[in-house]
């Protein structure tokens, strides 16, 4: 009579093991999978020191349509750092969201009388854009200075409006820093859905009562943490030309639930990724579910 030895698996045992298993193959293939999409990405995710993500790139195949194209551009020095701009424009990318929000380079609007040390005929600044509207939640419109009006306007738009701000003041003694009451600055909000901007500076008595230490009038559109009122701006803001400006962009015209429909061209591409329709204008946003984190707009992008 032979004898055997058997190893029976409690059913608990059998259960982490198989569990283990799975976890195990499920790995490999993941593994497997990313380091395939990364070997066969020929897309160029950075300008710079910016980073480039899907639905934004910068060659065709590499952005969602049009919308999204970043033009990197590099200079003549060999040793200048390529510079990313929004499609075929001179409005610089400053950072880009996956949130919906799109940070860009907008300039200060200047009128300084030819009498100062400061003279600039730039008294005014333009800003178009073909599809991302300018956040109203985000940015502020501001006006800088003793004897100052500023101006904001639109007209290429859905809806045309102007608007602006007076900030008049004696001498700096009873300014105060941090704050935009009217006196030294001003600031106004700016409605939703504006995808165009003309900002003017100018002067209500073309300085003659503050020229010592205001010679200039400044007026801009700037991301409203990223601005705060110094006296020493009076002079010539510093030094600054421009400021940060936030757009909010969102994919196509349609809501959620239209896009839905047509699954080849619906952007949420992720499994665990939810759609939120846009809250500036026409168009959808993708985020990845709760749990979740990574770029809705890819296939694996949710992890």
């Amino acid at each position: 009579m032979s004898s055997s030895l058997q190893i029976v698996l409690l059913p608990q045992q059998a259960a982490v093991k198989l569990r283990l298993g799975i976890f195990l193959i499920s790995a490999a293939i993941f593994v497997a999978t990313a380091a395939a999409e990364v070997s066969n990405s020929s897309c160029n995710r950075t300008c710079g020191s910016l980073e480039i993500p899907y639905p934004f790139g910068t060659s065709k195949g590499c952005y969602f349509n049009l919308s999204f194209l970043i033009t990197c551009k590099s200079s003549s020095s060999s040793t200048s750092t390529p510079t990313p701009y929004l499609r075929v424009s001179n409005i610089k990318v400053l950072n880009i969201s996956l949130d919906g929000e799109l940070r860009v380079s907008a300039s200060v609007a200047r009128d300084c009388p030819q009498k100062s040390n400061y003279n600039s005929s730039k008294n005014n600044t333009n800003l178009t854009l073909q599809k991302f509207p300018i956040s109203y939640s985000k940015n502020v419109f501001t006006a800088i200075g003793c004897d100052t009006m500023g101006l904001i306007s639109s007209s290429a738009s859905d809806k045309n409006y102007m608007t602006g701000c007076v900030s008049l003041c004696d001498s700096i003694d009873n300014m105060v820093n941090g704050s935009c009451s009217g006196i030294g600055c001003c600031q106004t909000p700016i409605p939703d859905g504006i995808k165009d901007l003309n900002v003017l500076a100018g002067s209500l008595e073309n300085h003659s009562k503050v020229m010592k230490f205001n010679p200039c009038s400044f007026a801009f559109v700037v991301e409203e943490k990223a601005y705060k009122f110094s006296t020493l701006d009076l002079q010539n803001m510093q030094g600054k030309r421009d400021f940060p400006l936030v757009l909010d962009w969102a994919v196509g015209k349609q809501t959620c639930k239209d896009a839905k429909k047509n699954t080849t061209e619906y952007a949420c591409k992720a499994a665990n990724s939810e759609c939120y329709d846009s809250t500036n204008g026409p168009g959808y946003r993708c985020n990845c579910s709760l749990g979740y984190d990574g770029n809705p707009y890819l296939s694996r992008g949710c992890k």
